[in-house]
């Protein structure tokens, strides 16, 4: 039987224009079916930081200037970025895959991603995104919509922030698990994930929130289980003492000694710090599972032990 693995791609990886990104998956692909080629069966996972937030910022200027476009909230917007990231991604695989002629197809699902309405996270937002307003028109915006918390971004004026909570269920694990096992590769969890929560009736809402691509991958490693997570980054290991004279690679770490590492904030909290404890998530309590963070271009190789941080129980 196959091993299975979960890849989650970071979403700055994929570039930053539709362009850009169709040269940059062509790329991505061959590490990705090379892990196809030596029998792994993969999902694929993405970041869409650059491009949820290009989408959103592109509705919300247009709605300023223009009454027939429409200000979309971010699940929408978190939707699009994983039909057309996704479209790409598959486009690629399907290709690569033929000119190696394999016998596997590619597809996208859209992914919704549960998450508990009562998570400290909603309680105090940090993530920014969209567009800069000045002081007097971020109170005019929340004077109309009390939902809407705008918060001043570094000097550059105000800007609405999110939640980012974390994943609790993966909504579509019956369908990704129904294409794994019909010979698909699968494209899911885009950008974290659509986040919904249960109304009064118990059907599913979205709501605006962005949950972390590294935590949503470690959740969709775990429900379909998974072998492998590999979290792919710009770096080929994990380091500590980062930036230092005292830099050293870390090939391999146990649950505990990560642990010890976090502590001593050895990992920036907006850069390595969740791949971290998403690989630790991963494998805390199953010594059969095992999580690298790697580069993209040495998938393959981390996966045979030869690059990457292993991270294990």
């Amino acid at each position: 039987m196959s091993k299975r693995v979960v890849i989650a791609l970071g979403g700055n990886a994929l570039g930053k224009t539709p362009k850009e990104q169709l040269e940059k998956v062509k790329e991505a692909s061959k590490s990705l079916v090379d892990l196809i080629e030596q029998g792994y069966e993969i999902i694929v996972a993405h970041g869409n930081g650059p491009q949820v937030g290009m989408i959103n910022l592109a509705f919300e200027e247009g709605a300023k200037v223009n009454d027939n476009i429409v200000k979309f909230d971010l699940p929408e917007c978190s939707a699009m970025s994983q039909g057309y990231i996704g479209f790409h991604l598959q486009n690629a695989l399907e290709s690569e895959m033929k000119l190696r002629e394999l016998p596997y197809h590619a597809a996208t699902m859209v992914t919704q991603i549960e998450v508990d309405s009562a998570d400290e996270a909603f309680t105090n937002p940090t993530k920014p995104i969209g567009s800069f307003y000045s002081k007097e028109q971020a109170d005019e915006m929340m004077s109309k919509d009390s939902n809407l918390i705008m918060k001043e971004d570094s000097g550059r004026g105000y800007r609405q922030v999110v939640a980012s909570p974390k994943p609790q269920r993966i909504v579509e694990k019956d369908a990704i698990l129904n294409l794994l096992n019909n010979e698909f590769v699968v494209v899911a969890c885009g950008g974290g994930g659509i986040p919904v929560v249960k109304n009064k009736a118990g059907n599913l809402v979205g709501i605006p929130s962005v949950i972390d691509k590294d935590f949503a991958s470690a959740k969709l490693a775990d429900e379909i289980d998974a072998d492998y997570l590999i979290i792919l980054t710009a770096v080929d290991r994990v380091a500590i003492n980062f930036n230092t004279p005292s830099q050293e690679d870390v090939a391999e770490m146990s649950v505990e000694q990560a642990d010890i590492y976090i502590k001593e904030n050895q990992f920036a909290p907006g850069s390595m710090l969740p791949k971290v404890e998403a690989a630790k998530s991963f494998v805390k309590g199953n010594s059969k599972r095992k999580a690298i963070i790697a580069s993209l271009e040495k998938a393959s190789q981390a996966i045979a032990g030869e690059s990457g941080t292993m991270i294990h129980q």
